[in-house]
């Protein structure tokens, strides 16, 4: 069982990739626990987002290959070219330089630190996390607010919520005059409401599974916001200029014909449409539709660019941190390792301290002076100390030159050949 890390993300595989191996948040629980169940994994934690999904683990990086496939109902063959595997030092690396938002498709996002410690919860909260998986997040979490304090790589960027506003101005020149309808009431779609929200639109609607949800998300905006079910899209879609879908459904929920029968009631006035969830919402078909302009999170990798210089040199800084941190923790973990050969030499000198004690407690019970008893105390305490190494050396016969050397550094000695 080592430390790994497997996973894929917006530079090694397409979106209709990314989507079949997306674990929605309600199943992710269960998902988890089955993979610890499996045997595949001592330990582990699933990060699943819009531009990755990554497991990391203390396992068999091969059988935790395997167990992905089969709960995505995939053959290793369809994802294997798409995967990272990471071994220990690797892993760590990559698990600090995500935090940090240095593999993120918008560098130095800052999303992905609360998405990660997300999917900590969840494992913790699953008993799928123990030792080495706490201490790894742990330094992450310290190593992520060390370098967005101590760098500017989050300084300059342009998250996803200000690029979706961006490209919805490519196609209308004034937000104020659009209608905004937003599908979904997570986190996603409240970042990006905000922004749509500072354009002032002329109407927004939060389109939720449940409306109470969707209430606190338009109260939250301060506009002219309104909620309804998801079950009044077909009736209502024609309505607006703007669609912004991210839920966590695993079917789409705005088809082609949808769109179709919108589109004529608006008389083919044209509709800008980004679907940033993984897996879709929007049938892609949609984009076929001359009067659609419909983007995915793939779609937005060029807007979100801008600044690129000022970036590049905070992300150089940025690494070299990584980098350090990477070799404190690495440290660190050999350091841990040696802690179970130090607790049991440290009960081996107390099993013997107690064996003399005891018996000098005895001679001197006999009525044993004092002085006798001592120097016999300090004679048995020094021959059971010194007899393992002693034994050990004699062994050796002085052809083993390390363990002579050890033990010459362990007591300080010179020797001689």
């Amino acid at each position: 069982m080592q430390l790994t890390a497997i996973g894929l993300n917006h530079q090694t595989a397409p979106l209709s990739i990314r989507e079949k191996l997306a674990f929605a948040a309600a199943v992710l629980p269960d998902a988890v626990r089955g993979l610890v169940n499996s045997h595949a994994a001592q330990e582990a934690v699933i990060l699943s987002t819009c531009n990755r999904t990554e497991l990391y683990c203390i396992g068999d990086p091969e059988s935790i290959v395997e167990w992905l496939a089969d709960y995505q109902q995939l053959s290793v063959e369809e994802i294997r070219p798409y995967l990272y595997i990471y071994g220990c030092s690797d892993t760590i690396r990559h698990a600090f330089r995500v935090a940090c938002g240095l593999d993120s498709m918008v560098l130095g996002e800052p999303q992905i630190l609360g998405q990660i410690k997300d999917a900590v919860r969840v494992a913790q909260e699953q008993g799928t996390t123990s030792t080495w998986l706490n201490a790894l997040f742990q330094k992450t979490f310290s190593v992520a607010k060390d370098i967005r304090s101590g760098t500017a790589v989050g300084e300059n960027s342009v998250s996803m919520a200000a690029a979706s506003v961006k490209m919805a101005e490519q196609i209308f020149p004034d937000i104020s005059d659009l209608n905004v309808l937003f599908i979904g009431a997570g986190e996603m779609i409240e970042l990006v409401a905000t922004y749509f929200a500072a354009k002032n639109p002329k109407m927004i609607t939060v389109a939720n599974r449940t409306l109470l949800r969707a209430q606190e998300l338009c109260e939250k905006l301060g506009v002219n916001a309104a909620p309804c079910l998801l079950t009044e899209l077909p009736e209502i879609l024609h309505q607006y200029d703007v669609v912004v879908s991210s839920t966590a459904s695993q079917l789409p929920i705005v088809g082609k014909g949808m769109v179709e029968q919108a589109l004529k009631r608006r008389h083919y006035m044209p509709v800008f449409m980004l679907d940033l969830a993984v897996p879709r919402d929007i049938e892609k078909e949609v984009a076929k539709l001359n009067d659609a302009f419909l983007y995915t999170v793939d779609d937005m990798m060029a807007i979100v660019q801008q600044g690129k210089e000022a970036r590049r040199k905070a992300a150089a800084e940025a690494e070299t941190m990584v980098e350090q941190k990477v070799c404190e923790f690495i440290e660190w973990q050999k350091s841990r390792q040696s802690v179970p050969l130090i607790r049991a030499l440290r009960d081996e000198g107390e099993r013997a301290r107690r064996y003399v004690l005891e018996n000098a407690m005895k001679q001197l019970a006999k009525g044993t002076p004092p002085e006798e008893v001592l120097e016999r105390l300090s004679v048995q305490l020094t021959n059971k100390l010194l007899h393992s190494p002693t034994r050990t050396l004699n062994k050796a016969s002085g052809q083993d030159n390390e363990l002579v050397d050890a033990v010459a550094q362990i007591y300080h000695l010179h020797h001689h050949d």
